[in-house]
């Protein structure tokens, strides 16, 4: 008996030790806080500011280059400049724009005004596009950001800057992964494990149209087509980045 009240004392102090350390002798790994959201001043921005700021909602918040990248699913927005006057004097044209500002304005707001060619649902005909509203939904995009998002797109594009900054609006958060729902940081809270053999750019455009380069053996609509829509940018690259380093 007092054998077996020896082992009883010795393993719960080993226990009581390992304990202690992994609490006080491992140093703990604190997560990275979130990032702060900065009020910005509206009213004490100059247009330069005004324009970067567009740029961040541009590939932050916006998401739009989940799908306006060189894969092909969404027209470039470097070529805007030449092709809208195109596009507003396009007979398919039912939209309400008259310059490149309000174009730009519609086709945020209001994407299936007009669709490029080649570029609607499928199944539509080129009459309903795949973009939500950016005002809407996952994105929530302020008139504020709106705005500061055709500066931009105006600048980038050569085009004179003709919207104005918003007076009276209030300030602005600048969070560049939006406000719906945490950013995911790691590839587990993404995906639950999966192996690959192929390259970033093959990886990406599976992810963002996967019915455009199906695997023998595998039927089409086997994925969401949407993930270039519900997912941030940096959870795309992170996921990519995963399947690609998993040979």
């Amino acid at each position: 008996m007092k054998q077996f009240f020896s082992v009883v004392v010795f393993s719960l102090l080993v226990i009581g030790f390992f304990a202690g350390y992994s609490n006080f002798g491992i140093p703990q790994i604190e997560p990275a806080p979130p990032p702060k959201q900065e009020k910005l001043d509206l009213g004490a921005m100059t247009m330069e500011q005004f324009v970067v700021l567009g740029e961040k909602i541009l590939n932050g918040k916006g998401t739009c280059k989940l799908c306006h990248n060189e894969l092909g699913r969404a027209p470039m927005l470097d070529r805007l400049g030449a092709n809208v006057p195109k596009r507003l004097k396009d007979p398919e044209y039912a939209g309400e724009a008259k310059d490149f500002e309000s174009y730009l304005h519609e086709s945020m707001l209001k994407p299936s005004a007009y669709v490029v060619a080649g570029f609607g649902k499928k199944g539509t005909n080129d009459q309903e596009s795949p973009m939500p509203d950016v005002s809407a939904g996952s994105i929530g995009m302020s008139e504020a950001e709106t705005a500061a998002v055709i500066a931009y797109l105006q600048e980038s594009n050569g085009a004179d800057i003709t919207v104005e900054i918003p007076t009276g609006a209030g300030d602005v958060e600048e969070q560049a992964e939006g406000e719906a729902r945490p950013l995911l940081t790691t590839v587990e809270d993404i995906i639950a494990g999966i192996g690959a053999k192929r390259g970033k750019e093959y990886l990406r455009r599976a992810l963002l149209a996967p019915n455009a380069d199906i695997a023998k053996g595998f039927e089409p609509d086997n994925m969401p087509p949407d993930l270039g829509e519900t997912m941030y940018a940096g959870e795309l690259e992170m996921m990519v980045n995963h399947l690609a380093s998993m040979k």
